[in-house]
């Protein structure tokens, strides 16, 4: 039977990147129809009866206690934000989640007042499904210049920014290390559907990346978890050129479900002096 849970595809994804070898259990020469630990090893190595990690991955036994599931995150080596992922998957029953749609989001005034005070660093806000929420002129003008600036302030047609990575050809111009980026987008929607369970819009937005992305749609089926936190970025700007950047997600905790989003460069480096370029050339455009 195949796993058919969100818990079991990610069991399944992450078991099948196992080798025997990368936890030390011997090949005896067996010839492997599907890469990947057998099911029965890798209980062997968290502890359990192979029936129970069975039904487990199969979706057929349902709350696992907490120490089960450490064991399994230790047997397949799973990284920090894994094991979270884990628990939080294990603490969801699929046919008890209820479909919802959240009221349509609103930029936090504070993070509003923020952005209007970093006039001259790129920021952004963004919410529970990765829309633009609002955006500083300077964050404007790295990420999405080909844009109204106003379409922030749209709910039906505002920018999500992991449509953008995906399917603007404009965005994908703009990461010479597109990939990277491509791969932070998908981990962290990860992240976020395991989180919002009934979020249907969440689920639509990955079905119609699923279904218009090739690419989407591959990155997707490797179940990897990544909450987006600081990652560096090679950029070709039509403006400016060449820069990297780093870029920030923070969490804020008084206002769940929105995230600011920060772009800087080393001080003194070329890319910071881009920055203060496109600074310069869209403000006077403005």
């Amino acid at each position: 039977m195949e796993a058919r849970s969100p818990l079991g595809e990610f069991l399944q994804a992450r078991r099948a990147r196992l080798s025997p070898d990368d936890v030390g259990l011997p090949r005896y020469g067996d010839r492997r129809r599907v890469p990947g630990l057998r099911r029965e090893e890798l209980a062997l190595l968290a502890g359990v009866s192979a029936g129970y990690y069975t039904r487990l991955e199969q979706g057929q036994s349902l709350h696992a206690s907490a120490e089960v599931l450490d064991a399994i995150a230790g047997a397949l080596q799973l990284s920090a934000a894994e094991r979270e992922h884990l628990h939080v998957l294990s603490a969801t029953v699929p046919h008890r989640v209820r479909p919802s749609t959240p009221p349509d989001e609103r930029a936090d005034e504070g993070l509003r007042t923020l952005l209007a005070a970093m006039n001259d660093v790129p920021a952004l806000v963004v919410g529970r499904r990765n829309d633009v929420l609002a955006w500083n002129l300077a964050g404007h003008a790295l990420l999405a210049g080909h844009l109204d600036f106003a379409a922030p302030d749209a709910p039906g047609t505002r920018p999500n920014m992991s449509r953008l990575v995906f399917l603007d050809a404009h965005i994908r111009g703009l990461y010479r290390n597109w990939d990277t980026k491509a791969r932070a987008v998908v981990g962290n929607l990860r992240v976020m559907t395991a989180r919002n369970p009934g979020d249907a819009g969440l689920a639509t937005l990955v079905g119609e990346l699923a279904i218009e992305s090739a690419e989407f749609a591959t990155m997707w089926a490797e179940h990897t978890v990544r909450p987006c936190g600081r990652d560096v970025y090679d950029l070709t700007h039509p403006l400016v050129g060449d820069l990297t950047v780093t870029q920030q997600t923070l969490s804020v905790p008084q206002v769940p479900h929105q995230s600011l989003i920060t772009v800087t460069a080393d001080p003194g480096s070329p890319s910071a002096a881009a920055l203060t370029m496109l600074h310069q050339l869209c403000g006077h455009r403005r």
